[in-house]
């Protein structure tokens, strides 16, 4: 009888190569996605970025978004990311100028290709990090309820063109004169028990009316009015906190809005007024798109979808394309926000 002969065992690079592969899929997925919604902070020319708002709105609202995304997008860009490191520390690049103890090949167009793609994983690298710490944890919009509404706040540097789109998309601006002066009306009940017409405690209270108005009236037993009135006490405690969040420097006032979508609006218009981050995400928009594209290329041979010459070239092209209009697209939404949403 002939001996059985079991079947070697995947070797573990081969496994984490490829899971790294994937992984990589699904960023150049969400790249698409995410530049195709930023697109529409300044492509909706004189609509306000409305489309931007509703799809922001559309993800925000999702379900379980914090396991989506974790799941979805944090943990495949941690293994991307790690993997990555590791290759980039071991790989050689021979496009350029080397220090002789291997040729230069820089006559072929792939050489270059694998270079830039290592060149565009350390920009990467540093960018996403920074980008998500600014969006995602130092910029992140506060929120508080009034009522059954929610309103994000975000501090924005004053301009002209603020107070009017600021008013079509129903934000209030707050100053820090403003902020002051409901921190004295919450820790001095008495003071909010006449009228509420200056600064900002109007626009609470007539929120807080539209909830708990009509009610009051038809409710009865001093328990439930006890009960009303700390819950309403305890809505201006959270409402005050989160316009403190903000400390707020000469010319900045705090954004009030109706919700998250308009918040990340005034956001991203307000990151794309200094000429740094102009540049930076400029370079940003531009390593990512290269290396998404060029990845998706090397994903096809590397998993056999494409493996003769003529798919390959129509790969190639099919990536060129997308790396030039998703890339169109980002770029769009940053200089798009200075031309033209300053001026609004």
């Amino acid at each position: 009888m002939g001996r059985y002969h079991e079947s070697p065992p995947v070797p573990r690079a081969f496994f984490w190569r490829r899971l790294q592969s994937l992984m990589g899929l699904l960023l150049v997925i969400f790249l698409i996605e995410h530049l195709l919604t930023n697109s529409q902070v300044s492509l909706t020319y004189g609509s306000d970025g409305i489309g931007f708002i509703h799809a922001v709105n559309g993800i925000h609202n999702l379900p379980y978004l914090p396991v989506i995304e974790i799941t979805l997008i944090g943990l495949p860009f941690l293994i991307h990311m790690v993997w990555g490191i590791k290759y980039l520390m071991t790989s050689k690049q021979n496009a350029y100028g080397t220090d002789q103890s291997q040729p230069t090949l820089g006559k072929y167009a792939r050489n270059h290709a694998y270079t830039w793609q290592r060149i565009t994983s350390w920009i990467l690298l540093v960018l996403v990090i920074g980008h998500v710490t600014q969006m995602r944890f130092i910029y992140y919009p506060t929120s508080a309820k009034q009522g059954a509404e929610t309103y994000y706040m975000i501090p924005v540097s004053l301009d002209d063109g603020i107070y009017t789109l600021s008013e079509r998309l129903g934000v209030t601006l707050a100053t820090k004169q403003q902020i002051s002066e409901e921190r004295k009306q919450v820790d001095s009940p008495q003071l909010s028990a006449g009228s509420p017409a200056e600064s900002l405690t109007g626009f609470f209270s007539s929120i807080s009316e539209v909830f708990t108005g009509s009610q009051d009236e038809e409710l009865e037993g001093k328990e439930v009015q006890q009960l009303l009135a700390a819950q309403k006490q305890h809505q201006k405690e959270s409402w005050v906190e989160a316009l403190e969040a903000w400390p707020l420097k000469q010319g900045e006032v705090v954004a009030i809005a109706p919700d998250f979508g308009t918040a990340e609006l005034l956001l991203v218009r307000d990151t794309f007024k200094s000429p740094l981050m102009l540049f930076l995400y400029s370079i940003f928009v531009l390593a990512a798109t290269y290396h998404a594209f060029n990845g998706l290329w090397t994903f096809n041979i590397t998993w056999g979808l494409t493996l003769t010459a003529r798919s390959q070239k129509y790969m190639r092209m099919l990536s060129l394309l997308l790396m030039f209009v998703i890339g169109f697209l980002g770029l769009i939404a940053i200089w798009g926000s200075y031309l033209v949403n300053l001026n609004q």
